[in-house]
């Protein structure tokens, strides 16, 4: 139906099936249909120009300024409304749909460490996967250029272990360091001496966390995607690390301080990260045996992965 869609294609398809989609005549049609025909397996043959138009006086240029235009608006509506965050176009470039610098983050508020969009059975939007990787990139390259110990923490180190890159459902970064070498960095040496946040010129957003005694930095001012940052010290009187802040995760455990001495590298998020010199025993440590092999969400509680594993 070339009204439709602004230009003319035959697509034939049973009426019982076409009103089972959940938008089956949302625009630009076309488009419409091929994603979510794509998403339940079917295969669309489309023939263009099967009945061609009546001819029509060639249109002005500031009409075809319209039509696309409004063909382009369609489409962007389209896929926010399908929740559609990357689209890869034919040439193989990328157009992005999601979050950025200048928006918030793409879910709200993470309740019991589950994000809604596990809820809905689905895993991290990749626009807030590149806004955490690049918020990563930036921090351990701040902290390793002002000379502060520092390692990945928690989920991130079972991600860069596992994948070399964050694991696919998260929603911060994790990286650990001494306490004592926080006044090195100037971005949280100045939030420390005025107790608010402080911008750094690339648009990071530094400040003290409000639920405890560790530090958070944000892609952006409107973008509160985040790095974590937890400060550990060496227990008087012992070799083990502790910290003075803990929320409860399975991971907050006490370890030697030998994990540290010296640090290791893994790959992570398109670099290398620092990290525990064992790595695996380290993980165990933290979550068990086997944990590098079985991932699991971070409540299972409240979702686990074996309810989406086999939608991905």
């Amino acid at each position: 139906c070339g009204a439709l869609d602004g230009a003319p294609a035959v697509l034939l398809l049973r009426t019982r099936d076409l009103f089972a989609l959940p938008f089956p005549l949302a625009r630009p049609v076309v488009t419409s249909l091929s994603l979510q025909a794509a998403v339940r397996g079917w295969r669309l043959l489309l023939l263009p120009a099967a009945f061609p138009s009546a001819p029509r006086p060639p249109p002005s240029p500031h009409a075809l300024w319209r039509a696309q235009s409004t063909l382009d608006a369609q489409r962007r509506a389209l896929l926010e409304r399908f929740g559609v965050k990357l689209e890869v176009l034919p040439d193989g470039s990328r157009r992005w749909h999601g979050c950025a610098k200048d928006t918030p983050r793409c879910f709200g508020t993470v309740r019991r460490q589950t994000p809604e969009y596990l809820l809905a059975g689905r895993w991290t939007p990749p626009c807030c996967l590149r806004a955490l990787r690049a918020t990563a990139r930036h921090v351990l390259a701040q902290l390793e250029a002002s000379g502060i110990r520092h390692w990945l923490e928690g989920g991130s180190l079972l991600g860069a272990v596992r994948l070399g890159d964050l694991i696919p459902w998260d929603y911060d970064v994790d990286v650990g360091l001494y306490r004592d070498d926080v006044p090195k960095c100037r971005w949280l040496a100045q939030v420390v001496a005025s107790g608010g946040p402080v911008e750094d010129p690339q648009g990071f957003l530094w400040e003290k966390a409000a639920e405890g005694e560790f530090f958070r930095v944000h892609f952006s001012r409107a973008n509160r995607l985040h790095v974590d940052l937890w400060p550990f010290y060496v227990r008087p009187g012992s070799a083990v690390m502790t910290k003075d802040t803990w929320l409860g995760h399975r991971q907050d455990v006490e370890f030697p301080e030998s994990f540290l001495v010296p640090l290791g590298t893994v790959p992570f998020a398109g670099g290398v990260a620092k990290a525990p010199n064992d790595p695996r025993a380290f993980l165990e440590l933290k979550f068990g045996p086997g944990a590098i092999e079985n991932p699991e969400y971070p409540n299972p509680g409240v979702r686990r992965l074996a309810q989406d594993v086999g939608n991905k």
